[in-house]
């Protein structure tokens, strides 16, 4: 006979796996994907951009500065609880189970500890693996030139070593367990619907706070800054610093402007940990009730149902079911925010330098346009463009499309030109409007409108690459891994667009009116034969895709002369 012992530890084992696989929401899925490639492609990601943190070191040939050393060291302390922090908001809804675990759990002999467990550590396991690969070039060659400043030497290596892979855990912890305090506090303080409500907002929130704090996190790295009087108050709001004094005392390299952030790190380790452990495991007793008494949506007020025409009735139509199920879907908010929130930081970063010399609002009108704006302008319309893209691909309820695939009585470009419709209506149209705002404020002067011109043939531009072999419904289709091409469009815009701009080759232009119009006529060429190229590659599909499907691993030779 099994003891209960054991059959506790084989339920925890089984709802691990699931869970861990469900860390990504299946329901969202094409019934032919992968969870495993999935998660292969997000660490692959990550370990692209641990790679080039540490590529360019076969070129630079060492020798560095401590200042330098110190300042990559939070660099790389700063990246890796940004990304454990965005990783850990996306998986908001994982720590609790949703409504399908309990009527499938509840009647089964298993506790709700070993439920909370299996969660937990299926949550934990993906934002190690995160870690892992956001670290796994940088963690196993800076370490070598961080032992310089412990003293170097074989003991040296290997305390750095074993220095920065403690301090990336602990910071992923503290980060980790944050976030979770956060849910488990408003989770118990507020009712279930009103907390379901609450959530996309500070899931939408904190995106934008995690970005914009780590672009615009100052640079105090030196010991003088470190020790300055002023930046005291500063530094003890900044948790990086925290864990960048940590990881001194933990490599053997500190000095005495690093001791109040190393006490501050070991107490908000222990707080976050105690408030997030504590708070969640509350909720979670509380949570498993209320998810089966209580709906998850409460129904609106009744608001006017007068809408307005967009165009033909299907274009109206995909329009408008686009628009309210982006607004109402909160899955889908909060994975457009990431994109947002993602473009808002590099734009941040672009712009920071601009913004703090001429002052954006508080310039005099007469001052010419930085080419700064010019190119942070252009990167908010691709990355917009190509966040909604992305959010439409992703499905809403799977299983409720049927009404889409018998509703199918018009070709495919047909359904083609109303998601152009709705790409132009709710991407481009609205960031053009505050682009021009924006700037026509701040620099009323002809330049700028034309520079507003070519916005928009750029954003025609996108939103028709964009559209290259999308032939879906919007929120209707599973979404397959590795299958959307959105990536490429996005690189070549970022390699292309942003060096034209940055080399200031449209701000001399837009002062020579030939040249100008030699421009517009070239986008607007451009602009042509990418919705040529767009539907052109319609004709040769007969239905819309909703279930997309990996290509054949067995192709058939067809030597047997069989038609």
């Amino acid at each position: 006979m099994r003891k209960p012992l054991d059959l506790e530890k084989r339920q925890f084992l089984v709802l691990y796996r699931s869970f861990l696989m469900r860390v990504i929401d299946l329901e969202l899925l094409s019934a032919d994907a992968d969870t495993a490639r999935l998660l292969g492609q997000f660490a692959a990601s990550f370990a692209g951009l641990s790679y080039m943190f540490t590529f360019w070191l076969i070129f630079a040939g060492g020798g560095f500065s401590k200042d330098f050393l110190w300042t990559m060291e939070h660099f790389l302390i700063a990246t890796t609880m940004v990304v454990v922090s965005l990783f850990s908001v996306l998986c908001w809804e994982s720590i609790f189970p949703d409504k399908r675990d309990i009527l499938v759990l509840a009647a089964l002999p298993i506790r709700t500890i070993t439920l909370f467990r299996a969660k937990l550590a299926a949550l934990i396991s993906a934002l190690s693996l995160s870690v892992l690969s956001l670290n796994i070039f940088s963690g196993l060659v800076w370490p070598f030139l961080f032992s310089s400043t412990n003293g170097g030497g074989y003991f040296g290596v290997i305390r750095s070593l074993a220095a920065y892979w403690i301090t990336m855990a602990l910071a992923g912890l503290f980060m980790f367990c944050c976030v979770l305090g956060v849910q488990g506090v408003t989770s118990l303080v507020l009712p279930r619907q009103q907390f379901l409500r609450l959530s996309a907002s500070l899931q939408a929130g904190a995106f934008f706070v995690f970005f914009g704090g780590y672009i615009l996190e100052p640079s105090l790295e030196t010991p003088k800054a470190l020790a300055a009087p002023e930046n005291q108050g500063l530094l003890a709001c900044l948790p990086s610093y925290w864990f960048f004094g940590l990881f001194q005392q933990l490599n053997g390299s500190m000095v005495p402007e690093f001791v109040p952030l190393v006490k501050q790190a070991w107490v908000g380790i222990e707080v976050a940990v105690s408030v997030g452990a504590a708070s969640v495991l509350l909720a979670y007793f509380r949570t498993m009730q209320k998810t089966i008494e209580e709906p998850d949506i409460v129904p609106g007020t009744p608001r006017s149902t007068r809408s307005v025409r967009l165009g033909s009735l299907l274009q109206t139509c995909v329009a408008l079911f686009s628009f309210r199920t982006l607004v109402r879907s909160r899955q889908h908010r909060v994975l457009l925010c990431f994109y947002l929130g993602t473009g808002f930081a590099i734009v941040l970063a672009y712009v920071k330098t601009p913004l703090g010399q001429q002052g954006f609002l508080y310039g005099s009108s007469s001052d010419a346009v930085d080419v700064a704006f010019l190119v942070a302008s252009l990167w908010m319309i691709c990355f917009v463009v190509i966040g909604v893209r992305v959010v439409i691909a992703m499905p809403h309820t799977l299983r409720a499309n049927w009404i889409f695939r018998m509703t199918e009585t018009r070709d495919v470009g047909k359904y083609l030109s109303a998601v152009r419709r709705s790409l132009l209506m709710i991407a481009l149209v609205p960031v053009w409007l505050l682009m021009a705002g924006l700037f026509l404020f701040r620099w009323p002067t002809w330049p700028v409108a034309g520079h507003l011109a070519v916005l928009g043939l750029v954003g025609v531009i996108v939103v028709e690459l964009c559209l290259q072999g999308f032939h879906k419904f919007p929120f209707a289709c599973s979404y397959l891994p590795g299958q959307s091409k959105v990536h490429v469009v996005f690189w070549g815009l970022l390699l292309v667009l942003v060096p034209l701009s940055a080399a200031r080759v449209e701000s001399e232009i837009l002062h020579r009116p030939f040249s100008y119009l030699c421009m517009i006529a070239a986008l607007s060429a451009i602009a042509a034969a990418t919705r040529w190229g767009t539907r052109a590659g319609v004709k040769s599909t007969d239905a819309l895709v909703f279930e997309e499907e990996y290509p054949p691993e067995l192709l058939a030779l067809g030597l047997d002369g069989a038609k």
